[in-house]
């Protein structure tokens, strides 16, 4: 009888561990990473600057460090290495970001039409390399990665994207964005293969001159197309994708209507809003104030703090049921209104693809609808750890009688079981992470021995063990 109990005892412990053991691994993730990191930044809002002063904090000509001063930036160099020193947004202010961030708006820069085209036919291409049958389970981001692995190729070679450097591109944008969720270790190797590919084609003259900021060595440049174009620009468009296509997978009569009426663009905007504001790709943006930051009616803000800016945060408040999936709310909402940054504060190094990405993410939408249905029953976080399990089925195919169905079981049992052993895993991986990342001080030692415009300097700055 004891023997029994024990067994249904364990038996229900075991069926209950996708309703709570995910939730209390995040937060006990959460309380390792702020004891580790310590209490060094201010978050915003917060209870002095709330949401209505938030922009205006965020867009002060004081918050304007990037990196420089912030043990944060520490674990954010580590994650993005190598050539953390060089991305662009994580250069300080000066000549150097200037020549940087305008190498990449002369990259970015373009007819907007030949942009769609291109993002469209791309999106074609992966769609038919990934799913040749009429229906087939995948992962979204790992969908659209090769998607944006060559549109920015072509962006800056301005040629086509051959299989091997799309190969290479992809494995170093995966390895970043997963190393960034704590679902894996760096993979070091992987990232330096890019960058001895990019460095080989910089040396031949294969890059065009217009497209590398010139004051940046070879390898610098080489480090500067792999950070900005072929880390962040991937990786954030691949997210922006997933998040957008499995909000059309969780929400079928939304994808009906945008599927039946493909040239609604007021529609398409109003979801891609509504999708922005509930999954923003930033969780939190840091600065660092160069200057004493004083308000009118609120505490001066001393230099040298560390600023936290909370997207999630912020696109949650101000608005009525803000957990909600609700694209009409945009009907009438204006942008400029709202509480709602999805590219950051133009004021204060907003993200340099705030033209391309949605007109790019347009026209991918409408390739994938053209060509397939989407369903699925998972559950929807900003971080997306696991990559937006979708099933696709080619439009005019049916599945066997049932067969959604048995898919979509499927689909939400796997989902919450990989909960379970996934959110240990983080745990784990996180805190081993953060705690390399403060062994190896990649952005203190920088700093130690260079200024903010990348010169050597005379006297290194010797920081406590």
């Amino acid at each position: 009888m004891v023997s029994g109990r024990r067994l249904a005892a364990s038996a229900v412990l075991l069926g209950s561990l996708p309703y709570w053991l995910p939730g209390t691994v995040v937060r006990l993730r959460t309380r390792v990473f702020a004891e580790v990191n310590g209490e060094e930044g201010v978050t915003f809002p917060n209870a002095t600057l709330g949401p209505d002063r938030f922009v205006e904090v965020y867009g002060h000509p004081g918050a304007a460090g990037r990196s420089k001063g912030a043990a944060l930036s520490d674990l954010f160099w580590y994650w993005l290495a190598p050539g953390s020193e060089v991305h662009q947004e994580h250069l300080e202010p000066g000549p150097r970001y200037q020549e940087v961030a305008a190498a990449t708006a002369r990259v970015l820069a373009g007819p907007g039409e030949e942009l769609a085209r291109a993002a469209a036919h791309r999106t074609a291409a992966a769609l038919d390399r990934a799913v040749p049958g009429r229906a087939r389970l995948v992962r979204l981001r790992d969908l659209m990665m090769p998607v944006w692995a060559e549109f920015f190729y072509e962006l800056v070679f301005r040629e086509p994207c051959p299989p091997d450097a799309r190969r290479l591109i992809v494995g170093h944008a995966d390895d970043v964005v997963s190393s960034l969720k704590c679902t894996r270790l760096r993979h070091m190797a992987r990232r330096h293969a890019l960058t001895r590919y990019l460095r080989r084609r910089i040396a031949a003259g294969d890059v065009p001159a217009d497209a590398l900021p010139r004051g940046l060595s070879e390898r610098e440049q080489a480090y500067y197309l792999q950070g900005t174009f072929f880390n962040t620009a991937v990786v954030q468009m691949s997210e922006a994708m997933a998040h957008l296509l499995l909000v059309l997978a969780r929400h079928r009569d939304v994808q009906r209507r945008l599927a039946d009426r493909p040239d609604d663009e007021a529609y398409l905007s109003q979801v891609m809003n509504e999708t922005f504001r509930l999954y923003p790709l930033f969780g939190v943006a840091h600065r660092i104030a160069t200057e004493d930051i004083a308000l009118p009616d609120a505490p001066v803000i001393p230099a040298g703090s560390v600023l936290c800016f909370s997207y999630p945060d912020y696109h949650a408040s101000g608005y009525r049921d803000p957990e909600a999936f609700r694209p009409e709310r945009w009907r009438l909402l204006k942008t400029k209104e709202a509480h709602f940054i999805p590219f950051g504060v133009a004021a204060n190094r907003p993200c340099p693809a705030w033209r391309l990405a949605p007109l790019a993410m347009r026209a991918a939408t409408r390739e994938v609808l053209r060509r397939f249905t989407l369903d699925s029953p998972v559950t929807h976080t900003r971080s997306l750890p696991h990559r937006g399990p979708c099933l696709l089925v080619r439009r005019g195919s049916r599945l066997p009688r049932g067969g959604r169905a048995a898919v979509r079981a499927f689909l939400r049992v796997r989902d919450r079981w990989e909960d379970v052993w996934r959110a240990p895993v983080q745990l784990a991986l996180g805190t081993w992470m953060v705690l390399d990342a403060r062994r190896r001080r990649p952005a203190q030692r920088y700093f130690a021995t260079h200024d903010t415009e990348g010169r050597p300097t005379a006297c290194p700055v010797r920081h406590a063990p």
